[in-house]
């Protein structure tokens, strides 16, 4: 059946949050031809000829514990200059044929559910979308809040493995856009590698990690020795609120620093803070200063600033990882793909630096290819 005679779904949780509405609107806006696919790597040359399902076939539901409409909060992130003007009001259909499809996630305080009845829901919900829509199949991508790590001795799983356990139940490929646990469980491996299916994370890499990967193999490669890298992030909206918790500021800089051991060699001295400025909104600027030796021992700094909106940032990264997944899951390739690393913190294996991604994603794109 060719690619371009079906439909997929992208199901998000977290799917009223600044990313999937972001990610929504975009691809609509997209789709109709009223913006250009700016950041979106998939619809760049090298991969016209993936099988790729195309934008216009995406179609958008999710899990999320909020109840603002989606076209209210396109409106909202209008107002915040995140989304162009005008946007909201021209796919305002689009925006809201998603918000039907958008159901209570989970656990809510109060919620007496077992993790197998959470997970039996979340399955259904899943199965009912897919069903009813007729799609080829459903692409689960978490971009919900940073849950902290999980204690070891925690009884019951994280929110995010719940619903990657129902992604798996439910026959659906699974990407994880945030730190948080969801495959990543030693309860859900057996199911993963029982289940046939491809999945991918963890943790999208989009502003400050995106230029640590690029900026840290230029150390090793001049041979100049890096003695500190400390960075500040200032950040508001939902992230900047859920990141205030220190345990789930430490599950983000987990990611941050393992970019940097792993292309190093060893984690250099100096943290990341992360600060809730709340009247940043959806705006986060981030500040690196780097030392390091150069000849003879000359001591050196280099100082980097990046000003940007992780939602327009991330929105385009989320729509090319549900469309390589849907397209994997076609060619039947299973677990988790390392040739995706290109878009994660703590991707699942493969190289660190964002040369070495991209280029094992660009052989990602010739294996996908073949009969649509």
């Amino acid at each position: 059946m060719s690619a371009h005679a079906v439909r997929t779904g992208v199901w998000f949780i977290g799917a009223r949050g600044s990313v999937a509405t972001t990610a929504t609107a975009g691809c609509a806006a997209v789709a109709a031809g009223l913006h250009p696919a700016a950041g979106m790597v998939t619809e760049t040359a090298p991969f016209a000829a993936s099988g790729l399902p195309p934008v216009t076939s995406l179609v958008f539901g999710g899990h999320d514990t909020l109840d603002c409409p989606l076209p209210k909060r396109a409106e909202a992130l209008a107002a915040g200059g995140v989304l162009p003007h005008g946007l909201p009001s021209a796919v305002r259909s689009e925006l809201a044929a998603a918000d039907a499809e958008i159901r209570t996630g989970g656990p809510l305080p109060g919620d007496t559910r077992t993790d197998e009845e959470l997970i039996a829901a979340f399955t259904a919900d899943l199965t009912d979308f897919t069903s009813r829509h007729r799609l080829a199949r459903t692409v689960v991508v978490n971009v919900s809040s940073t849950e902290p790590v999980p204690a070891a001795d925690a009884v019951r799983l994280p929110a995010s493995s719940l619903y990657a356990a129902a992604a798996l139940r439910a026959g659906c490929p699974y990407v994880n856009f945030t730190p948080s646990t969801g495959l990543r469980t030693p309860a859900l491996q057996d199911a993963l590698a029982a289940s046939g299916l491809p999945c991918a994370g963890r943790d999208g890499k989009t502003g400050q990690t995106l230029l640590r990967s690029v900026l840290a193999p230029m150390f090793v490669q001049r041979a100049l020795p890096v003695r500190a890298w400390s960075g500040t992030n200032l950040l508001g909206g939902g992230d900047g609120a859920a990141l205030a918790d220190p345990a789930a500021a430490a599950a983000k800089n987990a990611g941050k620093e393992r970019v940097l051991a792993d292309t190093l060699g060893a984690a250099p001295e100096g943290e990341v803070h992360i600060d809730d400025v709340p009247a940043l909104g959806d705006w986060k600027t981030a500040w690196d200063h780097i030392a390091f030796d150069g000849f003879l021992g000359t001591r050196m700094v280099l100082q980097t600033t990046w000003q940007g909106c992780d939602s327009a940032l991330a929105a385009p990264l989320v729509l090319d990882l549900a469309r390589l997944l849907a397209r994997a899951h076609e060619r039947g390739l299973s677990g988790p793909r390392p040739e995706l690393g290109f878009y994660f913190k703590d991707p699942d294996g493969g190289p660190a630096a964002l040369s070495e991604q991209y280029l094992a994603l660009l052989d990602f794109a010739e294996r996908l290819r073949g009969d649509r």
